[in-house]
Formats: structure tokens, sequence, C-alpha cells
């Protein structure tokens, strides 16, 4: 029987990019259409990750359920915007959270004061399981957003590596590297070891 979980979100674009990290090995699942999640009212992306798996958990028995949060965070701004990074502006609006973001960062002139780290956090649910796996990575905030890919903060949060934002690489290079993937190819791969061994 084929491997797969019901992914806990609504955000068609991080579905997109799971599956596509997550492969052919497993199968991703999106939650029925007239489940609605909660407001995210944890103090910690662990916290809103694990509030977003049990409340799927709730309708899909004896299924593996994933719950997702990530954030951006800032260093000059203390950790901003966080776990609040989605409706950083007061709403769930990419643009205007960017807005925000950028102007925050305005007095910030030089590139080693823009410092931030995307961090995503994946909990596993179901089947007695419940485990948290981290991805992250390191970036600068531009001065202004740059490419048209990607969702979020993607246009604002460069790879200094690479030279590049989020939004100016396909997803398929974007996959290689991000916060996700490394989050969700942890989970993947606990996954497959303990269904071999299982």
């Amino acid at each position: 029987m084929k491997l797969c979980f019901y992914l806990a979100t609504k955000n068609k674009n991080k579905v997109i990019e799971v599956k596509d990290i997550i492969g052919d090995e497993i199968e991703v699942f999106l939650p029925p259409d007239f489940i609605e999640f909660p407001e995210e009212i944890g103090n910690t992306l662990e916290e809103n990750a694990y509030i977003k798996a049990l409340h799927l958990s709730k309708y899909i028995i004896d299924e593996y359920i994933v719950g997702e949060d990530s954030g951006l965070f800032v260093e000059k701004l203390n950790g901003l915007p966080g776990i609040i990074s989605a409706r950083f502006s007061g709403e769930r609006n990419d643009k205007k959270n960017i807005e925000k973001l950028l102007k925050m960062m305005e007095k910030f002139k030089r590139k080693e004061d823009r410092k931030g780290k995307f961090i995503t956090i994946a909990c596993l649910l179901g089947k007695g399981e419940k485990r948290f796996f981290k991805g992250e990575i390191e970036g600068i905030i531009t001065f202004q957003p740059r490419g048209t890919n990607g969702f979020g903060y993607d246009p604002v949060f460069e790879i200094p590596e690479i030279g590049k934002t989020f939004a100016e690489l396909s997803l398929e290079e974007k996959n290689k590297i991000s916060h996700r993937t490394k989050a969700f190819l942890k989970l993947k791969d606990y996954l497959i070891n303990k269904h071999k061994t299982g």
C-alpha cells in the first residue's frame, strides 16, 4: 500500500511546493473542501503546525496528517515578522506584508544589517505519531521586491550564495534549497524508513 499523508492547509501554493518536494514515493492529499482551519494562536511555529494537524485529525482518522507553519525571522527586527508572518500587516496579503517589512527595514542600509532566516516546522500526527521536523535557510532582505515566482516574502528574500531572491528562482530551483524542502525531506525520510522497518 502506498504511503500517503494529508496536508493541513488551504494554501494551494504550499501544496504545489510540498508535492514537488515529496515526489512520487508518498502521495500528498488535500483536506476536504468543507474544512476551515482555526486561527493560528500558538506562540511558536511548532504550536501552530500542531494546531493545524490536530484540527484535521478530527476529520480524517487512521491516516497521517501533516501540519506545517513557516515564518520569516529578521535579526534587526527582533525576530519579526516571525510567527505572524502570514498576517504581518494585519491581514493575509503578501503585498501588504512585504510593504510593511520593507518600511521597517528602511533604516538598515547595509546588507549585513538585513539578515533574516526562513524557518519551516512540519508536524506529523496519526498512527500513534507526533513528531516535528525543522528546516531553515538564511538570507538577506532586499531593498525592493525582485522576481515574480513563489509567494509570501519570496520576492524580498535573497539567498546570498546565489544572488537571487526565491521569487527569481523556478519552483524546481527553489525546492532544491528551501526551508520547506529541508523540513519535508526529513519527514519523507522518516516515513519511508518507518514503512520499511514497520
